[in-house]
């Protein structure tokens, strides 16, 4: 059997939250399955540390896929090219986008569509792309998979897909999450907030993470607690991220907000492990995986109560309305000032994480796969 693979978004070092379920899925579904033959299609150039097993064929694609029209091009002439050279008898996308062009098997896992609720909060090109494409991909694959039930019944809902078709499989925790001793969260509060406690927020930035109403709130918070508490936002930027920088620079409390841009793996667990607790409170979210790693690190976590989110903490998190400045920063005052609440929190983290691994996603998948055949 031949499976030709998406692998686009593997990108050393590079990685968010779907370029991470496509490396830890495919690292435990190409070692599993050695008598199949594996075709990797990469957008950026090939690392040796994305090919887990001796099954794995690896073909880099011109041209880079990193806007709009550039992944038309890849996905609907030099992807289709090799599928139509190797001819395998499934091409999988684990971020997906299929090729339309091509009339084989196709499986996608869609994790969920922001973009169909959300669209200004992305640029016009991608817009139009994703609102465009992804009900037709999600037509034409004969199988879907998606990383939360919330996202199955939106994506079976929005885009007239039989829920039947419709596979869910939770994502994992990666395993350079852990606790850190005192030691180094002394080490990361001095570096990066003058040694004082701090709440974090991991992830892309961009509108749908509502950085905006989390930085309101927490101008509210300093205001009325008259706390030394900062606020550490940690990630790359993608789109309007200029009104946060803005809006940091007008307010009074500009010194306790901290952009660190993205970090390297190790840096970003001691910081998420360092902090008093994760404020993680976007307007939409197919999963959001800071939630389990913060589960992982014991750090309580503030989240929001929309979409997936419910979904995947349970009852390991303090649930806020992310529309609600003052519940947000309610929240923040309740995690700083109560001591046993947050211990209590953290409990049930660690009863929560042990919901989730990847092994037990890349398992879901690979029987999602099976099913095409």
């Amino acid at each position: 059997m031949k499976i030709v693979v998406n692998t686009r978004l593997l990108r050393k070092n590079q990685m968010d939250g779907i370029g991470w379920f496509t490396y830890n899925t495919l690292k435990e579904i190409t070692k599993g399955n050695t008598g199949v033959e594996f075709h990797f299609l990469f957008d950026s150039g090939i690392d040796p540390s994305f090919i887990f097993s001796s099954n794995i064929v690896p073909h880099n694609l011109f041209p880079p896929a990193k806007h709009a029209l550039l992944n038309v091009a890849w996905f609907e002439w030099s992807a289709r090219r090799m599928l139509n050279k190797i001819q395998p008898d499934l091409f999988f996308s684990p971020d997906g986008i299929l090729c339309l062009g091509w009339n084989g098997r196709q499986h996608g896992v869609i994790h969920d569509i922001n973009f169909y609720h959300y669209p200004d909060d992305l640029k016009f090109s991608n817009r139009k792309y994703y609102n465009h494409y992804f009900p037709r991909f999600a037509k034409k694959a004969i199988r879907l998979a998606t990383v939360s039930e919330y996202s199955k019944s939106d994506i079976s809902k929005s885009f007239g897909i039989e829920k039947g078709k419709i596979d869910v499989v939770y994502c994992g925790i990666n395993s350079f999450y852990h606790a850190v001793d005192r030691k180094t969260s002394e080490e990361i509060q001095s570096k990066y907030t003058n040694g004082k406690p701090f709440f974090v927020f991991i992830g892309t930035i961009s509108p749908r993470k509502n950085l905006l109403h989390l930085m309101k709130a927490f101008e509210l918070y300093k205001t009325a607690s008259h706390s030394e508490t900062k606020l550490v936002i940690v990630g790359g930027g993608m789109y309007r991220v200029d009104e946060l920088y803005k809006f940091k620079d007008r307010s009074s409390f500009n010194r306790d907000i901290i952009f660190t841009g993205r970090l390297p793996d190790k840096e970003l667990n001691s910081i998420l492990a360092s902090s008093l607790a994760l404020v993680f409170v976007p307007k939409f979210e197919g999963f959001g995986i800071p939630l389990i790693e913060a589960m992982q690190c014991n750090v309580p976590i503030i989240a929001s109560d929309v979409t997936s989110i419910p979904e995947v903490v349970g009852d390991a998190a303090l649930l806020v309305d992310p529309f609600s400045v003052d519940e947000l920063k309610n929240a923040m005052y309740k995690i700083e000032t109560d001591p046993a609440f947050r211990s209590e929190l953290i409990k049930k983290g660690r009863v929560r994480k042990e919901f989730f691994s990847w092994q037990k996603t890349a398992d879901l998948l690979w029987s999602s796969i099976e099913k095409c055949f």
